[in-house]
């Protein structure tokens, strides 16, 4: 129970990393806030799969590129679970794939200004209890793509390097209070968000990886406890890639 006392929320916790990632914390004792926009039922089931294994969670909605949505979503969390010292900022922006020349400005706009809101907001809400109490930590869900692009990718490249910039900036101006922040940079894994893509591009991906699989969400859930747990109390600005080693840092 590495986890225990704590109080955490995990942005977009409805499926995929999100819902694994809450799951996993509350079974290490932590209490979850498990956020959701638009995906009421999903979210419902995954705090039923927490209660059911005795842990203890809650849905919370909130659209979390809107700040007055997610200062309502931490204090309705606040009220119903204690101070928040634990911010998965998972939420990921859709966005069209498609190349670079026929890519309308405003989806492009879309993505990287939605992927920036949802973390800047969620941060500045949580930020200034973490400072009072004098320790907290954040951990955002980035991409590999953020590093190594492909294809069609640019606006989810370009705004998962701006989310990895944005946590360096915040790990150096939070440390001196006692704040931890880190990224999770997952390949390729198997949730709805990848559910797209032809199955020979996924069995392309796991060859050219060297554990020879795909990522699945659990994988990504480990490496966020291993951060959030007092365990990786001495790590901050660290990039950790989450891809069976085809990114290697």
């Amino acid at each position: 129970m590495r986890l225990q006392d704590r109080v955490v929320l995990v942005t977009g916790a409805s499926r995929g990393i999100g819902a694994a990632t809450a799951k996993l914390l509350a079974s290490e004792g932590a209490a979850v806030a498990v956020n959701y926009f638009q995906s009421a039922a999903p979210a419902e089931s995954v705090v039923a799969a927490i209660r059911s294994g005795g842990g203890t969670a809650v849905a919370v909605r909130a659209d979390v590129r809107d700040q007055a949505q997610v200062q309502a979503m931490v204090a309705e969390t606040e009220k119903a679970l204690g101070p928040i010292d634990t911010l998965v900022s998972n939420a990921s922006i859709g966005f069209p794939v498609m190349p670079f020349l026929e890519y309308p400005f405003e989806a492009f706009e879309a993505k990287l200004t939605g992927e920036l809101r949802a973390a800047f907001f969620s941060c500045r809400a949580v930020v200034p209890g973490m400072a009072a109490r004098g320790q907290g930590c954040i951990v955002a869900i980035s991409s590999g793509l953020s590093r190594v692009p492909g294809p069609g990718f640019s606006a989810h490249s370009a705004a998962k390097s701006a989310l990895d910039g944005f946590c360096k900036s915040l790990a150096l101006e939070l440390g001196p209070l006692g704040i931890r922040v880190n990224v999770v940079a997952p390949g390729m894994t198997l949730t709805d968000a990848t559910a797209w893509l032809p199955q020979p591009a996924k069995d392309a991906a796991a060859q050219h990886t060297p554990l020879r699989r795909n990522g699945l969400p659990e994988d990504v859930a480990g490496a966020v406890l291993a951060l959030v747990s007092d365990d990786a109390r001495f790590i901050t600005g660290a990039y950790v890639p989450v891809s069976g080693g085809i990114q290697m840092v």
